[in-house]
């Protein structure tokens, strides 16, 4: 399976600066990559129709491996509750030997979603992904494949989401794609409420096919869009939040508490936007508040990052977390957020909470 995200330039300038930046990987050579892995579901800033059915939400456990499933949004398709994403590491910061070792460890965990992009290390990102899945052979019938458009090449003709870059303008080229058997689903990444409302109208109206996930950025610190607004367009038109950054960029592991190490993103000049974050008023107030988050972690029998992830694993409108790993241990360390997943009491988030100075926007969203 794969899904392709379309997003904006105006909601993709946070964080993804340095896209257009990033060297190009020859078309053909990505173009044949793609090829021979057949895409089942597509993200895309794409419009589309939807109508909810009722389908069986419940979260199921894999046998052998303890991996949690979920469906995305009210679609059909069970996605594991934790996916890998590929961005900056694959191609970039580790090596293809480590990124094949990153995905076999998540694979044997149970894991099934895999996202990348199409501008990810100038497409390498892609064809680094494929290859590793067409030499371990691993069925592609049992692999959800989520990939974004956007950013392409550096020509004006190459990004975008216009018919001359993905072939049809948004909902249409979405609804296209997915007649061809290039994928099964899509939806949207970084869009507004009601960009994603302005979409699901278009396809009602043209009797296109419509998005079934959103994805957006959730953690400690960003939790307004995904535990407000997109549980409205889920019990509305169904679509799922399929959420990023767990850990903030690595701010909440801990490896920022004592300033910006030299080997770190944030001490990149394409990651600037980090660096400010980090050392800002907010930032400083966060890493204070990390530290009482710890003394939590700690009466659980987890670490930090583990108690991070569960905490946005908690929320039962989150269909799946993408983790961004750079190395097998941090990965397994990651993957043992499933098991703090039953310790999330109310009682615990409340205490989150009280440490964080929030209040919950709708308590119904947290497991007890």
């Amino acid at each position: 399976m794969q899904v392709s995200i379309a997003c904006t330039d105006h909601n993709l300038k946070r964080g993804n600066g340095d896209h257009s930046k990033q060297n190009a990987t020859s078309p053909n050579v990505v173009n044949q990559a793609r090829a021979k892995f057949r895409t089942v579901a597509i993200i895309a800033r794409s419009f589309g129709s939807f109508t909810p059915r009722h389908i069986s939400l419940k979260e199921s456990t894999g046998k052998h491996t303890g991996m949690k499933y979920r469906n995305l949004g009210k679609s059909g398709l069970r996605v594991s509750c934790l996916g890998l994403g590929t961005w900056v590491t694959f191609g970039g910061q580790i090596t293809d030997e480590v990124a094949e070792q990153l995905m076999t460890i998540a694979y044997e965990s149970g894991m099934n979603l895999f996202d990348t992009a199409e501008v990810y290390a100038g497409g390498r990102a892609e064809v680094i992904l494929g290859n590793i899945i067409k030499k371990k052979c691993w069925r592609r019938s049992s692999l959800v494949i989520t990939t974004k458009l956007y950013w392409g090449g550096k020509a004006e003709t190459e990004r975008g989401l216009s018919r001359k870059h993905i072939i049809e303008e948004i909902v249409r080229a979405m609804t296209y794609v997915i007649n061809q058997g290039m994928a099964m689903y899509w939806g949207t990444s970084r869009w507004t409420a009601m960009e994603i409302m302005e979409a699901y109208s278009v396809a009602r109206q043209f009797n296109l096919i419509p998005p079934i996930c959103e994805q957006a950025e959730y953690h400690l610190f960003q939790r307004e869009k995904v535990e407000v607004q997109l549980p409205e367009l889920y019990h509305k038109i169904g679509v799922g939040a399929m959420t990023w950054s767990p850990l903030a960029c690595g701010i909440i592991t801990g490896k920022y508490e004592n300033g910006i190490p030299e080997s770190s993103r944030a001490s990149m000049k394409s990651y600037q936007w980090l660096k400010e974050k980090i050392v800002s008023e907010d930032g400083r107030k966060q890493q204070a508040k990390l530290k009482e988050l710890n003394h939590i972690a700690e009466k659980l029998g987890c670490t930090l990052p583990q108690l991070a992830v569960a905490w946005c694993l908690r929320n039962e409108g989150v269909s799946s977390v993408l983790l961004g790993t750079s190395n097998p241990e941090q990965l397994t360390e990651n993957l043992g957020a499933i098991q703090v997943l039953p310790k999330m009491t109310s009682h615990v988030v409340s205490e989150i909470d009280h440490i964080l100075g929030n209040r919950p926007y709708s308590k119904k969203d947290y497991r007890s």
